[in-house]
């Protein structure tokens, strides 16, 4: 079968499983921090990949379940238990990032991303979230990277509208439209 619709469907079961026994902010905040273990530590993600017979399926539970501090939620417990059983434990990064993605669609909240020259200010961020929240009625959780090569101004992403409002970029409009201008003299 396809691995983007084995991965879907994994993470629907998981958000649909959740939301009916209410465990759903528990499972997201688990699954968020089991996904920071997993790009931070490459050497985990290696493992929790590895055939069945290099790594125990029961190994691999126990090193997520280590990345948790040896606290799991036995709705998670289950759900790992089962991606065990069916042999997808490889798929286990992607699921899980597609299960908050999806957990967090589902309960109203929107993912932005948002690049600055210097770590914005709370004031900021604040008037991004009521701007979003005033526009869509979504809250949202924002990303935030520092980048010096904008050189000034920002650019804020979020669902598939990019706002560049960054002096790089506009360095970058100056430049091609004199490019294009000496293009026509010569």
């Amino acid at each position: 079968m396809n691995r983007a619709i084995v991965i879907t469907r994994y993470a629907r079961a998981l958000v649909r499983y959740v939301r009916d026994n209410g465990h759903g902010d528990i499972v997201c905040s688990e699954a968020q921090i089991l996904l920071a273990a997993l790009n931070s530590v490459p050497d985990l993600l290696r493992m929790v990949e590895a055939a069945g017979d290099v790594v125990s399926d029961f190994d691999k539970k126990k090193l997520l379940q280590s990345a948790l501090g040896n606290r799991m939620s036995p709705d998670l417990s289950r759900f790992l238990t089962l991606l065990n059983k069916n042999g997808r434990m490889e798929l286990v990064q992607d699921i899980l990032r597609d299960f908050v993605d999806m957990y967090h669609r589902s309960v109203g909240i929107r993912k932005a991303h948002l690049t600055t020259v210097s770590e914005p200010s709370e004031r900021l961020l604040q008037r991004l979230k009521a701007l979003v929240k005033s526009k869509t009625g979504d809250d949202v959780i924002i990303e935030v990277d520092v980048d010096p090569s904008l050189v000034g101004g920002f650019v804020f992403d979020i669902d598939d509208y990019l706002l560049d409002a960054s002096v790089k970029r506009q360095l970058d409009l100056i430049r091609e439209q004199f490019i294009e201008r000496n293009r026509r003299i010569i």
